[in-house]
């Protein structure tokens, strides 16, 4: 067994590994790279997602809703895990996606069905209560994503790589990790942290959202879709998913509106902040979605990079890992030093604008500034940095309680 702190210290530190990687891509433009861009890409974007949040997310199901009873059989999955991630970390900078990066990747998919049995077998939460639904339908995105992958592997040996379905493929797991598992289960944690502190919420507003973001996650995935320029009848599912999103959104919004002042009460003034932020972040990424269904920035976006990788990075690097942040901290389980958070912040936030900014110019044909990528680089660098700082202090904290309990 290992502790949760550990576990999720660990999870940190495939954060910074990410990070690191980010700044190495970065570095391409700059100055000559050793390396392979496309496979530090893979690299990067698995460690993220299946280091970073997979990790934590996990960490935090296992710690609030599964029985402690479990706790050896969830060492055996956790463990066997971390020999995927690490199997992929080396494999990928190597050979990007050959057989070893493979074999892992496959391997980390079946500990996460593996998972999925254990939470359902062992979870200590009431099937009845909405912190618990939006979990296990988390759960159940994250299963359904991994149809992507397995799809990949067919159609790289059938129609090779450069078909639609290829990108379609990836673009179907990306989905309903972002928009299914990670949000949902940041959903499921919000909730929970309601229940916790008996923050009543009025149920037929509940069952509503809860109804139109799945309707509405089902339909959007069909966004993704729009590069090709497909029927009609497509564009039609996407904007009624988006529709249904904003309608999800307006709904959400009134349950919050309620209640804000008893989550303020439940938290310290940094966090209530940064929750308030992770919540603009959270309409910020609905009303991006509501303008790609729109046919004329559908085909935008898929022309410019930088819109798509803005759009990444504010989910992942914002609206989850801050949502991650204010939980881990909530629940003791991580010290989030308030130094180091406004360093992350300000990396943050200044690469997105420098991100869209670029986007912005490709849109208009303008040129960027004079040293635009020499800038971006050492913006970004600012948020391994801030990691570093979180990660050192609780490696302190960890081990310093350990002597003075020995």
């Amino acid at each position: 067994m290992i502790a949760i702190k550990k576990q999720v210290l660990i999870s940190l530190f495939y954060f910074l590994i990410a990070a690191s990687l980010g700044i190495i891509l970065r570095l391409f433009p700059v100055t000559e790279i050793t390396a392979t861009y496309n496979y530090i890409v893979h690299t990067h974007s698995h460690i993220a997602l299946l280091g970073w949040v997979y990790v934590s997310l996990t960490s935090l199901i296992f710690h609030l809703f599964i029985r402690k009873e479990a706790a050896k059989k969830h060492a055996l999955v956790f463990w066997c895990t971390q020999i995927t991630i690490i199997g992929m970390l080396v494999s990928f900078p190597i050979t990007g996606y050959a057989l070893f990066s493979i074999i892992f990747s496959s391997l980390f998919l079946v500990c996460t069905y593996w998972f999925y049995a254990l939470f359902r077998k062992n979870t200590c939460c009431s099937k009845t209560s909405y912190a618990y639904k939006f979990i296990n339908t988390s759960l159940l995105f994250m299963v359904f994503s991994s149809i992507g992958p397995w799809a990949i592997g067919i159609i790289m040996n059938t129609l090779g790589n450069t078909s639609h379905w290829y990108k379609n493929a990836i673009y179907l797991y990306l989905h309903f990790q972002y928009n299914g598992w990670f949000i949902f289960c940041l959903l499921g944690l919000f909730f929970f942290f309601l229940e916790k502190n008996k923050i009543h919420v009025d149920n037929k507003r509940i069952i509503t959202f809860y109804r139109w973001m799945i309707f509405s996650c089902i339909l959007t995935l069909f966004l993704s879709f729009l590069w090709i320029k497909p029927s009609i009848f497509i564009y039609l599912l996407a904007v009624i998913g988006s529709l249904l999103q904003v309608l999800a959104l307006i709904k959400f919004h009134q349950i919050i509106n309620n209640i804000k002042t008893d989550i303020s009460q439940k938290l310290t003034p940094f966090l209530f902040q940064l929750l308030k932020f992770v919540y603009l972040l959270f309409i910020f990424k609905i009303v991006l979605q509501f303008i790609s269904s729109i046919p004329y920035f559908a085909e935008l976006i898929s022309q410019i990079i930088d819109f798509v990788i803005g759009y990444l990075h504010l989910t992942f690097l914002g609206l989850v890992s801050l949502a991650l942040f204010v939980f881990l901290q909530y629940f003791k389980i991580l010290k989030l030093p308030k130094f180091w958070v406004r360093i992350y912040l300000f990396g943050f936030i200044t690469s997105e604008f420098l991100i869209f900014y670029k986007g912005f110019c490709n849109w208009q044909q303008l040129s960027i500034f004079d040293n635009y990528y020499q800038f971006l680089v050492l913006i970004s660098a600012l948020i391994p940095i801030a990691l570093v700082g979180i990660f050192l202090q609780n490696c302190n904290a960890i081990f310093s309680t350990q002597k003075v309990l020995q």
